[in-house]
């Protein structure tokens, strides 16, 4: 299956950022021309007004004729009909428009206010050109400071981010070049100390937890293979020795080892297959289940066997789960209990503060200190135990754990008040 095009985070995020400032430097500079326009035009209308002023005072004070004495002003006055009765000599190009505003006049633009006389009315023009001219020189220098600064940014973004991103490239290399068989490898912490050196950390402790579940993993097989492979061997010695010496074996006797050790396999794998459905989070069945009648039913079992079981501690408590596996860890338990005990054993069960307490206890010679961790882990089996009669397929305690923890609890081993040790599984207290 072809990789699917990778569209490059540097590129989008130097778009991104070019597009923003490029979008407020148009609107600024549009918002600052505006603005600059109205100030400009505004300013050259106070003083054409002012202008406008000072020309009818003197036209009052002198007459008409007086505007015929200018020489830099574009001035004309109307009498009261419209008619032009005197104007300067900038103004002999035709009359100006009687309506205020910019207009064309002579080929040139020109702001016209009025001003009214007692007896007419006073036009005066006043160019305009060089305002224009101003306000494109300002818009030409602000396009090319828009486009310098855009340009600015992109090329600074584009920079900045490939820096800030080498360092994924690098672990992208690194992971890339990890497999199954070098999950010893991790990537390189920059020093930076920033969101970049917490995903290397991230990624080389997700690299510690594949490490460790391949080594686990790994471990798992070859003992599940050397424990497969021992009632095969034993099945297949007697087959050989049926085969070469008829007479020193019987077909009973024959068929009790393969009836044997077939079971012993079968449990095996049972124990196997229960495992891995753990491991997968498999979606377990939630039911109301009295525990308690779980713990007496084991407490008949082991007496119906001959074993001397205190029942006393065991109360009415119920929980929610899978009625099928707790009672899978009881019977572990017990088992596990009968297989060390001398004498006696206790099991009890109690509500308290939102959990039930599920103990079981037996007067062994308990589980020393640094022992009792790893008596969980799959195929351990402590010294005295280490025959197969005796020790079962060590996979019991791996399971009574499995099914705590998926059940949402947890167990543990003390010191037993009997005087061996003592299991305790905590689970949540139905509501």
């Amino acid at each position: 299956m072809a990789e699917p095009r990778r569209r490059s985070l540097r590129r989008r995020i130097t778009a991104s950022a070019t597009a923003v400032v490029a979008a407020a430097l148009f609107i600024g500079a549009l918002a600052f021309y505006g603005i600059l326009s109205v100030s400009i035009h505004d300013a050259t209308a106070r003083a054409a007004e002012s202008r406008a002023e000072q020309l009818a005072t003197r036209i009052e004070a002198e007459g008409a004729s007086a505007v015929a004495e200018l020489d830099d002003d574009i001035v004309q006055v109307l009498d009261d009909e419209g008619r032009v009765v005197a104007a300067s000599e900038e103004a002999d190009s035709g009359d100006l428009p009687h309506a205020e505003g910019t207009v064309i006049y002579d080929d040139e633009p020109m702001l016209v206010v009025r001003e009214e006389l007692d007896d007419g009315t006073l036009l005066l023009a006043v160019p305009v050109e060089d305002d224009q001219q101003t306000l494109a020189t300002v818009a030409l220098l602000l396009a090319i400071a828009v486009v310098a600064v855009v340009a600015l940014v992109a090329g600074i973004t584009w920079w900045v981010v490939g820096r800030a991103l080498r360092p994924v490239s690098r672990i992208r290399a690194e992971v890339d070049d990890i497999t199954a068989d070098r999950l010893d490898r991790r990537v390189v912490v920059p020093p930076s100390g920033d969101e970049i050196a917490a995903l290397a950390s991230t990624m080389n402790r997700m690299l510690d937890r594949l490490d460790a579940a391949a080594t686990a993993q790994r471990r798992f097989v070859s003992d599940a293979s050397h424990e497969l492979r021992s009632p095969l061997a034993t099945i297949r010695q007697h087959a050989e020795l049926a085969q070469l010496h008829p007479e020193a074996t019987s077909v009973d006797d024959f068929a009790g080892v393969v009836h044997d050790e077939g079971l012993r396999m079968q449990e095996l794998v049972d124990a196997l297959l229960l495992l891995a459905r753990l491991d997968e989070r498999a979606a377990l069945q939630r039911d109301e289940v009295d525990l308690d009648d779980l713990a007496l039913a084991e407490v008949k079992r082991l007496r119906t066997g001959g074993v001397a079981v205190d029942a006393s501690g065991v109360h009415a408590a119920r929980v929610r789960g899978d009625a099928r596996l707790l009672g899978r860890l009881l019977r572990n338990l017990a088992d596990n209990a009968a297989r060390h005990a001398r004498s006696a054993i206790a099991i009890g069960v109690i509500e308290r503060d939102g959990q039930v307490l599920l103990t079981v206890d037996d007067d062994g010679a308990g589980i020393p200190g640094e022992e009792r961790e790893r008596i969980f882990e799959r195929f351990v089996r402590l010294d005295e135990a280490r025959a197969r009669d005796a020790g079962g397929s060590g996979l019991g305690l791996a399971i009574v754990r499995a099914i705590a923890n998926a059940e949402g609890g947890s167990v543990r081993v003390e010191d037993s008040p009997l005087g061996g040790a003592r299991f305790a599984v905590a689970l949540p207290a139905s509501p």
